[in-house]
């Protein structure tokens, strides 16, 4: 069996692992299957042909249910050539025979296997201690091995943030050597630091050899998991868990379109942040479209209800607006990268209790109406009564045009064309 993904990771590319239908249903969300199958879709084509080597599509828990079984089933059937699809199962020999099953039969098809790495973790989870229970992911790999050459099995070892370095090595070499495609360390509970981050993976992948590939599923909770997922990348890893918006359990992961748009919006500046890892153009095939981040997030958000807010990094309502006069003059200066060549978002001016005069006109002027010093004035003053009146500080535009007509017709102070 050709195991794309760890060709891909070897080679020093990057393959996101998409936990949005997945993890993200410990965020209280749920993507029936036409959804699930419609996402994983828009993610392979961010990367076009390239897809199944850059996106493994963690298309949900067979086990939870006959129709979630059902829902990971048609993502691997209906997406197969675009996205390596993966089913996610607890480590026990009937979720990983019932996971085999949903995805059988498709090109480039996955098993992720979760087994626990600290001791208490393994006591909670297995009742044996934290040995015994990474032995046991060695007899999953040749259990899926046993069942279907063709689809490629993965171990994600839980708690790995709280675990033995030198355990972990060891036990990811035996899932290596048994056939297992890649092993992610998994900060479970969110809890780790950058330098802690990066020091679990630097000894984790010393101790375990070069055969090893290694990857993160590094939880938000303390708002760490870009970070600590980069740390990850700068010690080599290539397979990094994350989800649209965030989506998982708890505070979420690490958002998909922060990381990709992250690495990818400025190569030069991505080296820097990697480091010796490498430059930052080998980690693509082919490089992301980041124009069709904030189309996909904006599904995520529509399907799942979970708001893109004005401060949402990459994709937010906030991205490439301008409300005050200094930034209305130079736009660019006040921002870090350009929204309308990278990511399609076009420059917004937004009317609130802070624009000045020159905002007001120019939005004025967009809605047809050309303003003299007094008009300006006289609106500018109406702009900020209304936001605090209404307590909001955006101003609704159709309101802002009412109120220029009257301005028009009452008081002569608009010069019209």
């Amino acid at each position: 069996m050709r195991d794309i993904v760890r060709e891909s990771a070897t080679a020093g590319r990057l393959v996101v692992w998409e936990e949005s239908a997945r993890d993200g249903a410990q965020a209280k969300t749920l993507m029936p299957g036409d959804f699930r199958v419609r996402l994983a879709r828009e993610h392979g084509a961010v990367f076009g042909v390239e897809g199944p080597r850059h996106v493994v599509f963690a298309a949900g828990f067979p086990a939870v249910c006959a129709e979630e079984f059902e829902a990971v089933r048609r993502v691997a059937v209906e997406t197969e050539g675009q996205v390596s699809a993966a089913a996610v199962c607890r480590g026990t020999g009937a979720d990983v025979r019932q996971a085999v099953a949903s995805v059988r039969g498709v090109a480039h098809a996955r098993v992720l296997a979760v087994v626990p790495a600290s001791e208490a973790m393994a006591r909670v989870m297995t009742h044996r201690g934290a040995r015994e229970a990474l032995a046991h992911g060695t007899d999953l790999v040749k259990t899926v091995r046993d069942l279907d050459e063709g689809v490629a099995i993965d171990l994600c070892l839980a708690d790995a943030s709280r675990a033995d370095h030198g355990l972990m090595a060891e036990a990811a070499g035996a899932f290596t050597s048994a056939g297992a495609g890649t092993v992610l360390l998994a900060d479970t509970v969110g809890r780790q630091l950058p330098r802690e981050t990066a020091e679990m993976f630097d000894r984790v992948a010393a101790a375990a050899g070069p055969g090893v590939v290694l990857g993160s599923h590094l939880h938000n909770d303390l708002g760490l998991g870009l970070a600590n997922t980069v740390e990850a990348v700068r010690g080599g890893a290539r397979v990094v868990a994350s989800s649209w918006l965030g989506l998982a359990e708890r505070s979420g992961l690490v958002a998909t379109e922060q990381l990709l748009f992250l690495l990818a919006h400025d190569p030069e500046r991505a080296a820097v942040l990697l480091g010796s890892a490498g430059r930052a153009a080998d980690l693509w095939w082919r490089a992301p479209d980041l124009t069709r981040l904030p189309r996909i997030a904006a599904l995520v958000s529509e399907r799942t209800g979970v708001p893109l807010t004005v401060t949402t990094p990459v994709v937010g309502s906030g991205v490439a607006t301008i409300s005050t006069g200094t930034p209305f003059v130079d736009p660019q200066l006040f921002q870090p990268y350009d929204p309308a060549a990278l990511l399609g978002v076009e420059p917004r001016i937004v009317l609130t209790q802070l624009a000045s005069a020159r905002v007001v006109t120019a939005v004025a002027g967009r809605l047809g109406h050309r303003l003299d010093a007094d008009g300006a004035r006289a609106a500018t003053a109406w702009v900020k009564r209304r936001a605090f009146r209404t307590g909001r500080a955006v101003v609704d535009e159709e309101h802002f045009a009412a109120y220029l007509d009257g301005l028009a017709r009452t008081t002569g102070t608009e010069d019209t064309p």
